[in-house]
């Protein structure tokens, strides 16, 4: 596989002798069991994946180099270079400017962009409408692109089943960045359509079933679906994909449903209505499922309590927080900072959508058993340092330098 260029100061020695050791012993990614960090008081269930994935390290690789390789010239990112607020704080730092939000507002006008000027595409890739509108000022955005090449299969695979008369349906958040992108490149090949979870599915279905009248399917997806959309004709053939940071389990189940619902609406009796329902299950992004699998197979064991790490707004790291809240207490936090003390906790509410402080959150336990995951925006460097907090709050535990002879033996 490809290596990448990743700043030192993102790289963390503990966590890299512990998935060297991993993927020595489990090439096949098979074993989706945690590793234990004994400390002693203290153990530590890391989950066998999370952290930067593939797409996330080509991402900042090409972003840091185009700083580096480009004194001098005023270097822009059209929003987020990946939801984690170190990586994008730190290009800031270097001068890099942010011409939307992560929900497309407008920070810098896009009439004050010179030909001269370069302007990075983030990992959520754009719209065909701004990349368009970027080239007619003759900015050269191909060699600054840097989005996922996973999610570029989604959009691929979207054209593929337009082009074959199928109407695209997405699975994802309907104001994220990737979801926007992926809309605009599906809506270009025909209709499509955004819908957030197995619930709206649900009432699609009724609509697939002609059980509901379209004027309120237009009033329930209002500002998702492509211009003209019919839902009695453009639902008659359907595909889904998803945004690449869902659930990939609730991508399934929803194609599933959709599926058995062209079926029942259709008289079709075989397995594989293929001529009325496409097979997206290749557009599934290996890293969301791996990390998704890796928290499934965490949680089969005992803990008291689960942490999980990575930026507040971020799409697959939400994810794995739902995951946890299921089974165990769980905190999600941006990083050390949050650990206050052993007896209070700032972390984020998925349900309020805001930071809240906890106390009387650790438990007196001993030992003190822990379950810990970072999103694949996450630093590595950013976990070793939870763990470090981690370790601090319990006396006598070991020292990580101890742990990194272990796994590198």
């Amino acid at each position: 596989m490809k290596t990448f260029q990743v700043p030192s100061a993102y790289r963390s020695p503990l966590i890299t002798a512990i998935k060297n050791k991993r993927r020595t012993e489990d090439r096949m990614k098979k074993d989706f069991s945690p590793t234990l960090l004994d400390f002693g008081l203290l153990h530590i269930y890391l989950a066998r994946h999370f952290g930067f994935c593939y797409g996330v390290e080509n991402a900042i690789d090409i972003a840091f180099r185009t700083v580096e390789e480009n004194p001098g010239k005023t270097i822009f990112l059209l929003s987020e270079m990946i939801h984690n607020p170190q990586v994008n704080n730190d290009l800031k730092k270097r001068g890099v400017q942010f011409l939307q939000d992560t929900k497309g507002k407008q920070l810098i006008p896009f009439d004050n962009l010179q030909a001269a000027d370069i302007v990075i595409t983030p990992a959520f890739g754009t719209s065909l409408e701004i990349d368009a509108l970027l080239k007619s000022k003759g900015i050269h955005t191909e060699s600054y692109n840097t989005t996922c090449p996973f999610v570029e299969k989604v959009w691929t695979r979207s054209s593929q089943i337009a082009e074959k008369k199928f109407t695209v349906i997405i699975h994802g958040k309907p104001g994220h960045e990737e979801t926007r992108a992926t809309f605009s490149h599906a809506a270009a090949g025909g209709p499509a359509l955004v819908i957030k979870d197995m619930t709206e599915a649900e009432l699609l279905g009724r609509f697939i079933k002609q059980e509901k009248q379209s004027a309120e399917f237009f009033e329930l997806f209002k500002g998702r679906y492509t211009k003209g959309f019919d839902p009695r004709k453009d639902l008659e053939r359907i595909g889904v994909v998803n945004q690449t940071t869902m659930l990939a389990s609730e991508t399934q189940q929803i194609a599933d449903f959709l599926k058995q619902i062209i079926r029942e609406r259709s008289g079709i009796e075989s397995e594989s209505p293929a001529e009325h329902f496409a097979d997206t299950r290749d557009t599934l992004c290996y890293a969301t499922n791996d990390n998704q699998s890796a928290v499934s197979g965490m949680l089969e064991t005992s803990g008291d309590l689960a942490i999980i790490v990575g930026g507040y707004n971020s799409s697959n790291t939400s994810h794995l927080v739902e995951l946890c809240e299921m089974h165990l207490p769980s905190f999600f936090v941006e990083g050390p900072d949050q650990l206050i003390s052993e007896k209070e906790i700032m972390h984020f509410d998925l349900r309020d959508h805001e930071e809240k402080l906890t106390t009387g959150w650790l438990t007196g336990r001993t030992p003190l058993r822990l379950l810990v995951t970072s999103g694949a925006s996450c630093p590595d460097a950013t976990v070793e340092s939870v763990i470090a907090k981690l370790r601090s709050f319990v006396k006598g535990s070991k020292k990580t330098e101890d742990l990194i002879e272990q796994f590198t033996l």
